[in-house]
């Protein structure tokens, strides 16, 4: 017997839906009447490409900043590589909304692909993992996300007795 409580994003019909692609994965209130925002960052195809660990990383590092520094007012509280390494899952503190988040998404992205320098964040004492990084790897899958272009992808669940 599995856990309880139900996943949502395991209702997410991985073979439907098309990336690279930002989707508003969930929105929640606090009971002071905060929001809290999390979108799925889909970076390449579920179940087609996986990007490996050290480009992954490195883009986690980058975009950790570059998304900061394109919404704006919307608090970017966390970006976490999804464990299938397809993409993030980014949390925020408001809702700055898909088309919002589209667009700090492509810019932070190209940021990545520009990126030259060090890595934020590389080295012992900041990183948990910091040998593990590929900043050349990280521009190129930036860069061919950003060719691709991603696209607001609606949510497509599962049917309930999938």
């Amino acid at each position: 017997m599995g856990p309880r409580t139900r996943v949502a994003s395991f209702d997410l019909d991985h073979t439907a839906v098309r990336a690279p692609y930002v989707r508003a994965a969930g929105r929640y209130a606090g009971p002071h009447g905060d929001v809290v925002t999390k979108f799925d960052l889909r970076l390449v195809q579920p179940n087609v490409q996986e990007i490996a660990t050290a480009p992954l990383h490195t883009i986690e590092h980058l975009l950790a900043g570059y998304l900061r520094d394109h919404l704006g007012d919307a608090v970017l509280v966390d970006a976490s590589p999804m464990g299938c390494r397809t993409g993030f899952y980014l949390t925020l503190l408001g809702d700055p909304g898909e088309e919002r988040m589209l667009r700090a998404a492509n810019a932070a992205l190209a940021a990545v692909r520009d990126h030259e320098g060090p890595i934020p964040g590389c080295e012992p004492r900041r990183c948990g993992n910091w040998r593990d990084h590929s900043l050349p790897g990280a521009r190129a899958w930036a860069g061919e996300i950003v060719a691709r272009g991603l696209i607001v992808q609606p949510t497509i669940e599962l049917p309930p007795d999938a």
